[in-house]
């Protein structure tokens, strides 16, 4: 019996356009009339979530590749990088001049150009962007553009005296091995082609619902989950039921359970009658 649920939110919860679509909305609010717990398990932070998230009115939040998670009530996980670990990594990003963000409670700082790029207007220019662009080539040119390029640049943020749970780093799949040798006590996770995401080594999405449902008094094969792309990999194969989007890359599909349809065709509605979660009276 299923009693808990976790949808990653790009390409899976939301849309394109990032919207949930109707059927969605409707199979969220049948499942928790149900009483069963809906969250979100997504590589985001907690900043703008409800926006992210297109308002629904969820019960958890793993956020952050699951370094952070926490409810209405209290703060289930919070792991943060260790000091050294923090400082390696921004010695790393000013020695290269690297674009990068780095992720707090309450805020994302760090690159310029990668904030542009988060905001509503950037994102509409984004569609008209080829999405086979080059990554190399978009990393050199953006490197090049950049107004900061001077040493010592993200070591005097003020961001990092707060605990850091993730940076995003713009990073080209091919270097992964290079920077897996430069900062060997972080795990290396991405949903896109353009940007890795680093948290601390033994971190994941699936840690955190591991963590969240020892705290709800739930087991993992009551669990379903819901995703689309590289990071949701682990997710899916731990819980009890694991449903890749009909969008989803190739290797999420082949670890899920079952694949539902797309993020723009009720993918999740479906797979929640699928399973029987849900009933189709009422759509």
């Amino acid at each position: 019996m299923i009693k808990a649920i976790f949808f990653d939110i790009d390409g899976t919860l939301v849309t394109k356009h990032g919207k949930a679509l109707e059927s969605t909305k409707q199979g969220i609010a049948l499942a928790q009339k149900q009483g069963i717990i809906c969250g979100i398990a997504t590589g985001r932070g907690p900043i703008h979530l409800s926006q992210q998230i297109d308002a629904l009115n969820l019960d958890v939040f793993v956020t952050y590749n699951g370094q952070l998670v926490y409810n209405e009530e209290k703060t289930i996980r919070s792991a943060h990088f260790p000091d050294e670990t923090l400082k390696r990594i921004v010695s790393f990003s000013d020695r290269y001049h690297r674009q990068i963000m780095f992720g707090s409670r309450k805020s994302m700082e760090g690159s310029s150009l990668m904030r542009f790029g988060q905001n509503k207007w950037a994102k509409k220019i984004s569609r008209f962007i080829p999405k086979r662009l080059p990554m190399t080539l978009t990393k050199n040119l953006i490197s090049r553009l950049s107004i900061h390029r001077k040493d010592q640049r993200y070591a005097e943020l003020n961001i990092l005296k707060e605990p850091i749970y993730q940076c995003v780093l713009l990073s080209p799949p091919k270097e992964l091995d290079m920077l897996k040798e430069q900062l060997p006590d972080c795990h290396l996770t991405r949903s896109n082609p353009y940007t890795v995401d680093i948290i601390p080594a033994g971190g994941s999405k699936l840690i955190g619902i591991q963590q969240c449902a020892a705290s709800l008094g739930i087991q993992m094969d009551e669990i379903m989950a819901f995703g689309d792309s590289w990071n949701d990999l682990e997710m899916l194969s731990g819980v009890g039921v694991g449903v890749a989007m009909g969008n989803a890359e190739n290797a999420v599909k082949q670890a899920a359970d079952f694949v539902t349809r797309s993020n723009e065709e009720d993918g999740i509605y479906q797979a929640l009658l699928h399973y029987g979660v849900i009933s189709d009276n009422n759509f």
